[in-house]
């Protein structure tokens, strides 16, 4: 049976998100919550900021992605365009960590 809401990891049920990039559904805590906050898309690593949040795979693939498709303004449900830049920023920062 394919689990709906939730996924059982060991004893614990844990939530189920999906990746607004790739649109691959997953335990929320392999992805990235990101919030838009005045227009800019934040990632919020604490999980802890107010707002409608997204799902992110932490990849440059999936956010490159997302941003094809134009997911962000539907996801976060604003009108106008949002500036992915400091989620490419930490991405990036999380690449270089794991290459160098």
């Amino acid at each position: 049976m394919r689990p709906r809401g939730k996924l059982e990891y060991g004893d614990q049920a844990t939530p189920l998100r999906t990746c607004v990039g790739c649109r691959v559904r997953t335990v929320s805590s392999e992805l990235l919550r990101l919030v838009a906050v005045e227009g800019v898309i934040v990632p919020d690593l604490r999980r802890r900021l107010h707002g409608r949040g997204a799902s992110l795979h932490p990849s440059l693939s999936c956010l490159e992605l997302a941003e094809r498709r134009r997911v962000f303004p539907r996801a976060f449900r604003a009108a106008g365009p949002l500036d992915p830049s400091p989620v490419r920023a930490h991405l990036e920062g999380l690449h270089s960590e794991r290459n160098g």
